[in-house]
């Protein structure tokens, strides 16, 4: 089994780093939930993250919705053209959850490291 790093991780899923002969591949971010693998770059986990905000708005007329929580008709596009997801209120509220903290993570780390390093 080839080594990861983790980067952060929910009830939902996790987002890691590669790592290969003991070296971590920043140029890449591995994103696994709900049984779906995607592999971001940063900027294509930003506009993830961008299009999940944009699907939690375009559904919040769904509010007063008994069925909002259990409802499978929600559309998350993501950023690969051609793959677009059906997702539960609860699910879109998870998986942006791991994206924003994944995003956080690897803005902390790239501060700490970076221009924050004395």
């Amino acid at each position: 089994m080839r080594e990861i790093e983790q980067i952060y991780h929910n009830n939902f899923g996790i987002a890691f780093y590669w790592k290969q002969n003991s070296q971590t591949l920043l140029d890449k971010v591995q994103l696994v939930f709900k049984e779906t693998g995607f592999y971001f770059t940063v900027e294509e986990l930003n506009q993830f993250c961008d299009l999940i905000e944009d699907s939690m708005i375009e559904n919040t007329c769904c509010e007063a919705c008994e069925m909002k929580y259990s409802c499978h008709k929600f559309l998350l596009k993501t950023p690969c053209n051609s793959i677009d997801l059906a997702v539960s209120m609860t699910e879109l509220k998870s998986i942006k959850d791991l994206v924003e903290g994944s995003l956080f993570k690897i803005e902390l780390d790239e501060y700490i490291y970076g221009p924050g390093l004395n």
